[in-house]
């Protein structure tokens, strides 16, 4: 007699078929959860070293934050400070932010500053003192302080 005779005249057929769909659950529930994530990472990280290119402002996995001189083959140059250059491997940058985004974030910068300027501007006009407020063991402090001098 072969073996899956033997486990049906046992009546263990059940169990096997319960055995053999809970490691399917388990390999669906690994694909889901980490293989593909990692593959859409991965490919993420392959499209960004692919769309580098001059005048990117890059950091590298060591943090090395610079713009891109020159892309060849396998590596970039990266302009670190106004007479430094690094030659980094491709697969070394972390992260990429392109010239239009830095201006962007740059304009972003700038009207937020002016926005600051303008309620700094607009509470000078009101002349209202600035009021501090003290919280935590400091303000029992304070508080203490106060009272002492009152005292004396």
């Amino acid at each position: 007699m072969n073996a899956i005779s033997l486990m049906a005249a046992d009546g263990s057929s059940g169990s096997m078929a319960t055995t053999l769909i809970t490691f399917v659950l388990i390999i669906l529930i690994f694909y889901f959860l980490i293989i593909r994530p990692q593959k859409k990472r991965d490919k993420e990280a392959k499209a960004m070293i692919d769309a580098m290119k001059k005048g990117d402002r890059v950091v590298t996995i060591g943090g090395i934050h610079g713009t891109i001189v020159a892309v060849r083959e396998q590596t970039v140059v990266v302009k670190v400070d106004d007479s430094s250059r690094i030659e980094f491997s491709k697969s070394a940058i972390s992260s990429v932010t392109s010239k239009d985004k830095v201006a962007t974030a740059a304009q972003g910068a700038k009207k937020e500053e002016k926005a600051d300027k303008k309620d700094v501007k607009e509470a000078e006009g009101k002349k209202e003192a600035p009021t501090l407020e003290m919280v935590g063991p400091e303000s029992d402090y304070a508080k203490t302080e106060e009272t002492e001098k009152e005292d004396k």
